[in-house]
């Protein structure tokens, strides 16, 4: 008999015959926050991302203001004509959002209609990502109440970072170097 194997003998003959324990679940499922788009940008703008708050009215100039000459990765269902479709030589890729998360800072995709597949918004170097006011929900609980956990989800904190033994951040090794969000109001 294994250690693992004794230690679980040892528990199992412990509880024989004991009754059953009701654990009681009550998790924080709403909160309450009084300016969800400014927490949102704030916390984005923590995760070193680049943030821009615009008007509904102004989104395609300031999509197209972001953009310049870029060679941008544009997903089936994403509202805007054309698209660079070569992983290897484009320069970014603009996408639309599931949610995003105020508290966190955090953005979710779940690669629906405008959200790409997970590799064209993990390749290449900069990634655009445009979140509707709507779509900012305060905390996880209300994120994941809004999900299909059919569906893949992408969590994304700001752009892809990692720290090596010593501290030193470097970005860009596992995804995008660079994070920029356009919010809608």
């Amino acid at each position: 008999m294994s250690a693992r194997e004794e230690i679980l003998a040892r528990v199992r003959k412990a509880v024989a015959g004991a009754g059953d324990v009701e654990i009681p679940r009550r998790y924080r499922t709403e909160r309450q926050v009084e300016d969800l788009v400014g927490l949102f940008a704030e916390r984005v703008d923590d995760y070193r991302a680049i943030v821009h708050v615009v008007p509904a009215a102004g989104l395609a100039a300031k999509i197209d203001e972001c953009l310049g000459e870029r060679r941008m990765i544009v997903p089936d269902g994403f509202d805007r004509a054309g698209g660079w479709d070569d992983l290897d030589t484009a320069d970014g890729v603009i996408t639309n959002c599931a949610v995003g998360i105020a508290e966190t800072g955090t953005i979710v995709l779940d690669h629906g209609p405008g959200q790409g597949t997970r590799a064209q918004t993990l390749v290449p170097d900069y990634h655009l990502c445009v979140v509707r006011a709507d779509q900012i929900v305060a905390g996880v609980p209300e994120a994941v109440a809004r999900l299909d956990p059919s569906r893949p989800l992408t969590w994304i904190s700001g752009p892809s970072a990692t720290s090596d033994i010593e501290l030193n951040r470097v970005e860009g090794v596992h995804g995008p170097r660079t994070l920029e969000v356009v919010i809608s109001t």
